[in-house]
C-alpha cells in the first residue's frame, strides 16, 4: 500500500523533533525536492549521521526519478548499491565487518543474521519494508565508478579534452571559465600551483585549448602534448612565443605531461566510459541513474583533478539545457574539505561557484556535505537555500556555522543567534536542524532509517566484487561517436587504429622532425620513423673536367637492434626539403621510435654515416670512349655523347688526313719529279735510239751500194755503218735502262700512294664515332659532402600492410 510519505516531488527524510521536549513526532518530515534547486549543504561531525542523511536524500531522489551524480571521497556512498529487498542474512553476509563480529564474540553468519534483523526492524520503525527497497532498485540504475582504477566501472577522463558545447563557446565568460578551470585542473595533476594571470604554463595551455575549442576541435592528451611542442600559433599576446615560452621549456612541460601518460597504472584513466553527462544521468532506455564516483583511493592531486574535470563537465552540460523550476538533476559531494576553501582557489572552486550561482535556472541542484565547517567558503555558500546542521565537534565550528546562518537567514526564516546556538548545542545523533529559505521557520528533525545497508567505507577489493561494469550501449543517441572506449593512446605496441590512436612521442625541442607528405590520411595511417639527411655534394675531377654541385635529400628507416639505422633500405627522395610537412595528418598513429632517435646527440654520428653512404651510393657516372680519350659531360646522354664523338672523329680524321698528306706530299712530289725526269730520259733515249737507228740504216745502205758499185770509199762507209749499228744497240740499251728507272720510280710512287691510303684508312677506323663506350665514376670526397639537415622523418604507411603512402 502507499504510505503517507510517498508524495510526488517530496523527499521522505525522517520525522520532525519537538525542539522543547526533544521527542520525535509521528508525522513524516517531507522536503520539497525543487527546494534543492537553490542547493543545500550538510554540516556535521563524524558520528552525527551526516552520511546517513546524504544517502537518504539520494535514495529519495532515485525514488522520485531524479538522476544523481555523487562524488564519494570517503568510500561510503557505494553503500547505495547494498540494497536487499528480501532482507535475508545471506544478502548481508558478504558485506559485514568480520572484525566487529569477532569483537562481539559471534560468528560472521550470526552477525549477518543480526544485521538483517536490525535493518528489517529499523526500516519497519520508519514505515518502510523490503517492497520499498525493491521499488528503489526498479526506479533507478546504480553504478559505482572508480576513476584511475579498474575495480569499479572505469571512466575515461583523459582520453579527450572535448570541446565544450556550442552554448558554452558562445558565452564568452563561460568559455573562459571552462578553459581556465580545465587548465588549472591539468596543472594540479602535475603538482603545479599556477596563477591563471601570471603562470606562463597556465597562459600557454589556456591559449592551446582556446585555439582548439573555439574551432570546435577536441584534443586528446597525446594531441595536447604534441601541441605543446608545436603550437598552432607563434605569438602569445604581443610577445613572440619563443620569448614568452622557449621551446626548451615547452619540452620540459611536455615531458611532465608525458610522464603522466607513461606512469604505471595511468591506463585506467584512459579506458572506460566517457565522461559524458547525458550517459551518466540516464541509461539508453531513459532510466535515471545514480552515478557514484568513488575517489577514496586517489591521491590529493588526482582527486582535485578528477573533481574539477567532473564539475566542468557538469557546468557545460547544465548550460546546454533548457530552463526549468523543477529539480532536473542532483549533484552530491560527500566531503568538500579542500575543494571549497575560504581563501585559496583550487581548480574545483570556480566550477562549484558557477553551479551555485547559475545552475538553479536549469534545475540542477548542488548538495555539499562536510565535517570541517571551518574550512568552507561561507561567502560562496551565501546563496545556498537549505542548510542541514548536525552535531558539531568544537565551539569554533559552531561559531563559524552561526556566522554563516546569519548571512543566509532572510525575512521570516531568520533565526536568532541565541535560538540557533541552543538548538545546535542540543543536537543528538541523526538529529539535524534544517534552515530552508523556502520555509517560514527552521525545522528540527531526525533522519529516517536508510534502505541501503551502511557497511561503512568500501575498499577497492569490495567494489570489485559488485556487479561487473557494464559496457555503455553504443547505440545510445546521447553518446557521441567518441564514446566507444578505445585503448589508451601510445601505450600498447602494435596497436591498430580500431583500438586507438598512438600519439607522437615527446621529442626535445632541438630535435627537428619532418613528415613526408601523404596522399591519404585517416585512422589507417601510421607514421613510421626514419632518419632524414639533406646534403650538398661537391664532385670534382680535374682529369675529367668535372666540377659539379648537387643537392640531395634521402632517408633511412629505423630498425630494431643495436644498430638502429638500416642503410641497406635507404633511398633518395625526389622531393625538396621545403616540400616536407611540419605537422602530421589528423587521426594518424605513430610507430615505435628507437630510444637513440629521441636523443639529439645521436644525429651527429648518423650524419657522418650518411656522408659515407652518400659517397658510396651517389657517384657521378660518365661515359668514356677510351680510344678517343673522351668522356661525357655531366648529364650528357649517350646519344648526345655519341654525336659529339662522331664530330670529334671527323675533326680528328680531317686533321690526321692533312697531317698524313703533308707527311707524304714531299715524298710523293720527289718521286713525281723523278718520274718526270725518268720519263724525259726515256723519251730522249728513245729519240736518240731512233735517230741512231736511221743513221745506222743509212750508213749500211750507202756502204752496200758503194760496194756494189765497186767504190773504195764504200768500204769506209761500211765500216762506219757497222759502227753506227753498234751505237744503236748501245742507245737502245741506255733507253731500256731509262725505262727501268722510270718503272722503278713509278713503282715507288705507287707504293707510297698505297701507304698513304692505308694510313688514311687506319685514321678513319681508329676515330670512328661508333666506338665501344665504357664508364667512369666520379665520387665525392667526404670533405666535399656538407650535411645541412640531419633530422627525424616520419614516413606515412598503411596499417597492416606497411605500404608507403607518401607522394
Amino acid at each position: 500500500m502507499e504510505h503517507d510519505y510517498e508524495k510526488l516531488g517530496a523527499f521522505y527524510l525522517g520525522r520532525q523533533v519537538d525542539p522543547e521536549s526533544g521527542r520525535r513526532k509521528e508525522s513524516p518530515f517531507l522536503y520539497d525536492s525543487k527546494d534543492l534547486t537553490t542547493h543545500g549543504v550538510i554540516i556535521g561531525m563524524t558520528g552525527s549521521g551526516k552520511t546517513g542523511l546524504g544517502i537518504g536524500i539520494l535514495e529519495e531522489a532515485a525514488m522520485d526519478g531524479i538522476p544523481v551524480i555523487a562524488v564519494d571521497p570517503k568510500g561510503d556512498l557505494a553503500n547505495l548499491l547494498l540494497t536487499f529487498p528480501n532482507l535475508e542474512a545471506g544478502d548481508f553476509r558478504p558485506w559485514i565487518n568480520e572484525e566487529v563480529a569477532r569483537q562481539k564474540g559471534v560468528s560472521p553468519d550470526e552477525f549477518a543474521r543480526s544485521q538483517a534483523d536490525l535493518w528489517r526492524e529499523g526500516l519497519a520503525g520508519w514505515g518502510q519494508d523490503g517492497s520499498r527497497i525493491r521499488t528503489l532498485k526498479e526506479r533507478a540504475d546504480f553504478s559505482v565508478y572508480t576513476p584511475g582504477s579498474s575495480s569499479g566501472r572505469q571512466i575515461s577522463v583523459l582520453r579527450s579534452f572535448r570541446a565544450p558545447a556550442a552554448a558554452v563557446r558562445a558565452d564568452g565568460d563561460a568559455f573562459r571559465e571552462k578553459v581556465q578551470t580545465t587548465v588549472t585542473s591539468v596543472l594540479a595533476l602535475l603538482g603545479v600551483d599556477a596563477d591563471p594571470l601570471r603562470s606562463r604554463e597556465h597562459i600557454f595551455l589556456s591559449s592551446l585549448l582556446d585555439d582548439a575549442w573555439r574551432h570546435g576541435h577536441d584534443l586528446s592528451l597525446a594531441q595536447l602534448i604534441q601541441a605543446i611542442q608545436q603550437p598552432p600559433f607563434s605569438r602569445v599576446g604581443v610577445m613572440e612565443l619563443e620569448s614568452f615560452y622557449p621551446a626548451k621549456d615547452r619540452f620540459d612541460l611536455a615531458m611532465q605531461m608525458n610522464g603522466i601518460l607513461a606512469a604505471p597504472g595511468f591506463q585506467a584513466w584512459m579506458e572506460g566510459e566517457p565522461l559524458d553527462m547525458g550517459a551518466l544521468l540516464y541509461t539508453p532506455e531513459g532510466k535515471p541513474r545514480v552515478s557514484i564516483f568513488s575517489i577514496a583511493h586517489l591521491g590529493d592531486h588526482e582527486r582535485m583533478f578528477f573533481v574539477s574535470m567532473l564539475l566542468n563537465e557538469i557546468v557545460s552540460w547544465t548550460r546546454g539545457q533548457q530552463g526549468t523550476s523543477s529539480l532536473r538533476a542532483l549533484v552530491y559531494m560527500d566531503e568538500i574539505f579542500g575543494f571549497f576553501p575560504p581563501t585559496a582557489n583550487p581548480p574545483s572552486k570556480a566550477p562549484m561557484l558557477t553551479l551555485l550561482k547559475q545552475a538553479r535556472a536549469y534545475g540542477v541542484g548542488l548538495l555539499l556535505a562536510t565535517q570541517n565547517p571551518v574550512d568552507l567558503d561561507y561567502k560562496g555558500l551565501g546563496n545556498t537555500g537549505t542548510w542541514f546542521i548536525g552535531r558539531l565537534q568544537t565551539e569554533r565550528d559552531k561559531a563559524r556555522v552561526l556566522d554563516a546562518l546569519k548571512g543566509a537567514s532572510t525575512g521570516s526564516t531568520s533565526l536568532s543567534s541565541q535560538d540557533a546556538d541552543r538548538l545546535i548545542s542540543g543536537l543528538g545523533k541523526r538529529v539535524f536542524l534544517m534552515h530552508n529559505v523556502h520555509d517560514s521557520a527552521p525545522t528540527l528533525f531526525e533522519t529516517r532509517w536508510v534502505m541501503s545497508y551502511l557497511a561503512g567505507p568500501l575498499t577497492l577489493a569490495q567494489l570489485r566484487t559488485m556487479e561487473s561494469p557494464a559496457t555503455p550501449n553504443r547505440e545510445d543517441p546521447r553518446l557521441p561517436p567518441s564514446s566507444s572506449p578505445p585503448s589508451p593512446s601510445g601505450l600498447q605496441p602494435g596497436v591498430s587504429p580500431a583500438a586507438g590512436v598512438r600519439p607522437a612521442p615527446i621529442l626535445p625541442p632541438d630535435l627537428p622532425q619532418y613528415f613526408l607528405p601523404s596522399y591519404r590520411g585517416g585512422s589507417d595511417l601510421i607514421y613510421q620513423p626514419g632518419f632524414l639527411v639533406a646534403a650538398e655534394v661537391q664532385y670534382r675531377s680535374a682529369r675529367h673536367g668535372v666540377d659539379e654541385a648537387r643537392s640531395l635529400l634521402a632517408m633511412a628507416p629505423f630498425q630494431e637492434g643495436p644498430v638502429p639505422l638500416d642503410w641497406g633500405l635507404a633511398q633518395e627522395l625526389e622531393l625538396e626539403l621545403e616540400q616536407l610537412e611540419s605537422t602530421p595528418l589528423d587521426g594518424a598513429s605513430f610507430g615505435d621510435l628507437p630510444p637513440q632517435a629521441s636523443q639529439p646527440r645521436s644525429y651527429g654520428p648518423w650524419a657522418k654515416d650518411a656522408s659515407r653512404w652518400i659517397q658510396a651510393t651517389f657517384p657521378i657516372t660518365l661515359l668514356e670512349a677510351r680510344e678517343a680519350k673522351l668522356v661525357s659531360h655531366v648529364g650528357e646522354s649517350t646519344q648526345d655523347f655519341r654525336r659529339r664523338l662522331a664530330e670529334a672523329a671527323r675533326e680528328a680524321r680531317d686533321a690526321e688526313v692533312d697531317k698524313l698528306r703533308k707527311r707524304f706530299e714531299g715524298r710523293i712530289q720527289t718521286l713525281q719529279d723523278r718520274e718526270r725526269r725518268a720519263q724525259q730520259q726515256v723519251d730522249r733515249r728513245a729519240g736518240m735510239a731512233q735517230q741512231r737507228t736511221l743513221d745506222a740504216a743509212l750508213s749500211v745502205g750507202t756502204g752496200l751500194l758503194g760496194a756494189f758499185l765497186g767504190r773504195r770509199a764504200s768500204t769506209t762507209r761500211a765500216n762506219t755503218a757497222i759502227r753506227s749499228a753498234g751505237r744503236v744497240v748501245q742507245q737502245r740499251q741506255e733507253m731500256a735502262r731509262a725505262e727501268e728507272t722510270l718503272e722503278a720510280v713509278r713503282r715507288q710512287l705507287g707504293e707510297l700512294e698505297a701507304e698513304m691510303h692505308d694510313s688514311l684508312a687506319q685514321v678513319r677506323s681508329s676515330l670512328a664515332g661508333d666506338a665501344d663506350l665504357g664508364e667512369v665514376q666520379i665520387r665525392p670526397t667526404l670533405t666535399g659532402i656538407a650535411v645541412r639537415v640531419a633530422a627525424l622523418v616520419w614516413i606515412p604507411t598503411e596499417v597492416g600492410t606497411g605500404t608507403h603512402l607518401w607522394r
